[in-house]
């Protein structure tokens, strides 16, 4: 298998990972936009097993469909379309010259909010319910990065 085949193999499977963490990712959100999330909410959460594990559920995939697509999905994506690669950074500058994404800065703010989350889950209340809030307004951001992500391999007769 030559350089070229395997990085379109990978992109094909990585595709299919992320199309379906996109959809687990939008059930769960959707599932907590139905409820009432206030600071009461996020206090109560060691008392409440079905809301820490729908919390733990989003925090997951959130962080993990995050990483797929930054971390795994764009580099491969740019191998298998012989675009250069680079840090991170040079990564996403190139996906938002591509359309891939909106804004690398947008980007940068998403995955420093995956961060929070995972860190303040347990530290601070207050700062949980303000990075949980933001982070449901951006899942359609994951998601629509995503689908772009997938209807550019299509084209290019990847998928």
């Amino acid at each position: 298998m030559t350089s070229l085949q395997n990085n379109l193999f990978i992109v094909i499977q990585l595709i299919r990972v992320t199309e379906k963490e996109a959809r687990y990712l939008g059930r769960t959100a959707d599932r907590l936009r139905a409820l009432t999330i206030d600071l009461q909410w996020i206090e109560l959460l060691d008392d409440n097993d079905e809301h820490s594990e729908m919390l733990d559920a989003f925090v997951s995939r959130y962080g993990r469909l995050q990483d797929m697509l930054g971390d795994k999905l764009l580099p491969a994506m740019l191998r298998a379309s012989l675009e250069k690669t680079g840090s991170q950074l040079d990564n996403l500058l190139r996906a938002e010259k591509l359309g891939w994404i909106d804004s690398t800065q947008t980007w940068i703010e998403i995955r420093e909010l995956r961060d929070k989350l995972v860190h303040e889950y347990i530290e601070s209340p207050a700062v949980l319910l303000s990075a949980l809030q933001h982070a449901l307004l951006c899942v359609h951001i994951l998601i629509e990065t995503q689908n772009r992500m997938a209807d550019y391999a299509k084209t290019i007769g990847q998928v």
